[in-house]
């Protein structure tokens, strides 16, 4: 197949002619469309948990909202908006969406809400894209489907989640302490048509966000009530199918929401993937007075085969394919079952949320990254296991008061969360055969964290934010493969200050000052280690939290009509980058590092039915008090997106999207780059209220760009028993062409 390489800047100004060929060709369709009703939107109202329109309450900030109420397209009940949002007052906000008035509600530049329409409107080749709309974020891929993703943000390669916290309403989706990956966060359960916001934010300037959130985090809000029913079937190249089905009825005094997907995809590779996934969701939503009630089941399971990373000596000798593979047996599976309760009690002045959850999570992963390396007999490969159970608490209430004889709002929280694991191990294994057992543990490992926070308005363009979380961590292991040494038990305790500053709006422009500590917890197994599990020999333990200071100042504006931008300058430093490597099973305690850049947003919406986009981040990631300049590897220093998207409710629609991240460093002194890349996916389609026809173009100009690469020593048979240092990548999947239909009640 013939490919082009859009990671030669030679060829960027063609982009300018596929944008004008977009635009020419979806424009003329729309414009002889008349505009869809616009409902007027109140800029100093809230929504009631019925869906009428109230006075705001006194102290209450107002919302300025300039986004047109979407039209609705089914006649069944509204979801009640929600009314927490992290530690931003989101409760006045009538229409979310990237582009909306913030002013007067967000606590930092960096901060914001994607809408259901602007996440079903983006074309995805993978569930974890979802995260791409948080700006200056990238998604990857370096094995097989059912793997949680590669995060990077903010100079972060946060491998599979650590520093970037994820929850699906108030349930973590973070595993602490996990057989692959501290803060692994897979998203493959979550039904992309069942969430109706993504909350996001940046720093750790919040508190009521406690670990893995000092680069940021996203919350999606699941529909209490879903839209309206819908079944929907897809397909497309290299064997892709997708059904879906979801709806709701009413039940005795409340709404069922039940909805079921199942996916299989092989994958572009030589190596068939056989990408295989069920999930269920199932929620129950009542209301009596002012308390609304849900309770919410989600079960997934998932099953695959992987290509992970491969050397480039290999490709470049031609002894595979460039979408080959080195170990055939290499895959796993997983599965994630849960059970959460969510009760919202809204008062006249305050409101009081509780959230409990309890649920499965499973992995059998087998990998081999490093092929005959190691045991040059049986070969590299290893199997890591999870299996446990998990719980948890969260409390918060949110009152408006008066301090000094100015309003403002106070906000108390508790929070608790439980993991019991009854095995996270990894076993040396040759073809999913077991060989030897590097170390196997049972654990136990709880928070307890409170947080207090009070918003106070000093006058009509001055509002400060301070806040302080305190987190309470027990960790408690016992090894189950031969090394009692390794077992035993921890306590750590953090207490980390919140501050934030808005002064505004002037001439619709708000100006921020946001500073605040966080941290990350260490893997258990770490914080317990007193012998290494693969040589046998002595080993220091780890911190069991690790401390972080951020530090943002920013803007947001509305000054030109129909245009809404932000910019923020940030600075991240953290005592130590310490984690447990789960591919080696030991722990490599780190340097501190020192992380800063700028992030620029900008939204335009010239008419209702065109929309243009672009984000913008640069930053820099090193290692601090070295003797030499040493970067953080695999630290990207410039990610840029932009979109472009076109369509009303119904008609005809499109949307077109570039992606850029920058050449990064694989080792600590530049002496070895990645490659950049660039992308492009579009999505096109016609709907009208009971149907939509579509069809999605991944990797419009079939780059062979990569989706990550690595630098380290592998060794192949017949070569030197060192092992040779080498790239090893995995490929971005080349141009793919799926197509659907969904017909809707």
């Amino acid at each position: 197949m013939t490919r082009l390489t859009l990671s030669n800047p030679d060829q960027i100004p063609g982009i300018a002619l596929v944008l004008a060929a977009f635009f020419l060709t979806v424009a003329p369709l729309l414009q002889g469309q008349e505009p869809a009703e616009q409902e007027p939107v109140a800029s100093t109202a809230s929504v009631s948990p019925t869906g009428t329109t109230a006075p705001a309450e006194v102290g209450e900030l107002p919302a300025t909202v300039v986004s047109s109420t979407p039209t609705v397209i089914n006649d069944r009940v509204p979801t009640p908006v929600r009314t927490e949002s992290t530690v931003a007052v989101f409760d006045t906000i009538e229409v979310p969406g990237k582009d909306q008035s913030l002013l007067g509600i967000a606590a930092s530049p960096s901060m914001g809400r994607a809408s259901a329409g602007e996440l079903m409107e983006r074309p995805y080749l993978r569930r974890g894209e979802l995260l791409e709309v948080v700006p200056g974020m990238i998604i990857t891929q370096h094995s097989g489907g059912g793997k949680a993703n590669q995060y990077f943000v903010r100079g972060f390669n946060l491998d599979h989640g650590t520093d970037f916290a994820v929850f699906a309403d108030a349930m973590p989706v973070n595993q602490r302490s996990h057989g692959h990956g501290q803060g692994y966060a897979d998203l493959n359960f979550l039904i992309p048509e069942l969430i109706e916001t993504l909350d996001y934010t940046k720093g750790p300037y919040f508190a009521d966000l406690g670990d893995f959130s000092t680069a940021g985090s996203a919350k999606f809000g699941l529909y209490d009530i879903i839209p309206h029913g819908t079944a929907s079937l897809s397909g497309g190249m290299d064997d892709y199918f997708r059904f879906l089905f979801m709806d709701s009825a009413v039940l005795g005094h409340g709404t069922l929401s039940t909805a079921f997907e199942y996916n299989h995809y092989d994958g572009p590779w030589v190596l068939e993937e056989d990408f295989e996934k069920f999930n269920g969701f199932v929620k129950y939503y009542w209301e009596s007075g002012v308390n609304r009630y849900s309770l919410t089941g989600m079960a997934y399971h998932g099953e695959w085969t992987a290509t992970d990373q491969i050397p480039s000596r290999l490709v470049r000798n031609g002894v595979i394919d460039r979408l080959g593979f080195v170990d055939p047996t290499v895959g796993g599976d997983s599965e994630r079952y849960s059970l959460s309760f969510d009760w919202i009690h809204e008062g006249d002045r305050s409101t009081t949320e509780v959230n409990t959850y309890v649920g499965h999570y499973a992995l059998d992963l087998y990998s081999n990254f490093t092929y005959f390396l190691n045991d040059p007999v049986n070969g590299d490969q290893f199997n890591q296991v999870d299996d446990r159970v998990f719980a948890g608490l969260r409390i918060t209430d949110r009152r408006d008061n008066e301090l000094f004889g100015r309003e403002g709002e106070f906000t108390v929280g508790l929070q608790s969360h439980h993991d019991f694991i009854d095995e996270v191990g990894l076993h040396n294994t040759s073809a999913r055969r077991r060989v030897s057992t590097v170390r196997s543990d049972e654990v136990y490992e709880m928070n307890v964290s409170g947080f207090a926070n009070q918003e106070l308005a000093l006058n009509d363009w001055l509002k400060v934010n301070g806040g302080v979380r305190a987190d309470l961590y027990h960790f408690d292991v016992t090894s189950l493969s031969g090394l009692p040494a390794n077992s035993g038990n921890d306590t750590a305790v953090m207490v980390n200050p919140k501050l934030g500053v808005v002064l505004g709006p002037w001439q619709d422009t708000e100006l921020f000052f946001n500073w605040g500590g966080g941290f990350h917890s260490n893997d258990a197994r770490g914080v317990t280690l007193r012998v290494d599990p693969a040589t046998g020999l002595p080993a220091p333990a780890v911190d069991p939290l690790v401390r972080q200071w951020g530090t943002e100042i920013g803007a947001r504006t509305e000054l030109l009509k129909n245009v809404t931008s932000s910019v923020s300058l940030w600075h991240l430093e953290s005592e130590s980058e310490l984690l447990y490597v789960g591919d080696a099973g030991t722990n490599e305690p780190g340097p501190a590092t020192e992380r800063y850049g700028i992030e620029w947003a900008l939204y335009w919406n010239p008419t209702d039915w065109l929309r243009f986009d672009s984000e913008l981040a640069v930053s820099e990631a090193r290692f601090r008090n070295e003797p030499v300049d040493r970067y953080v590897e695999n630290a990207v220093p410039v990610a840029f997106s932009a979109g472009v998207t076109a369509g009303k409710a119904t008609g005809p629609y499109g949307s077109l999207r570039a992606r850029y991240f920058s050449r990064r460093p694989l080792t600590a002194d530049e002496s070895v780059l990645s490659r950049d890349s660039l992308v492009f996916n579009a999505r096109a389609g016609y709907r009208q209220e009971k149907w939509d026809v579509y069809v999605e173009l991944l990797n419009l100009f079939d780059t062979d760009a990569n989706d990550i690469e690595y630098y380290y020593e592998s060794r192949l048979p017949g070569e030197p028993v060192a092992g040779i240092a080498d790239t090893h990548y995995h490929p971005m999947e080349p141009f793919t062409l799926r197509t659907g239909v969904a017909v809707h009640w």
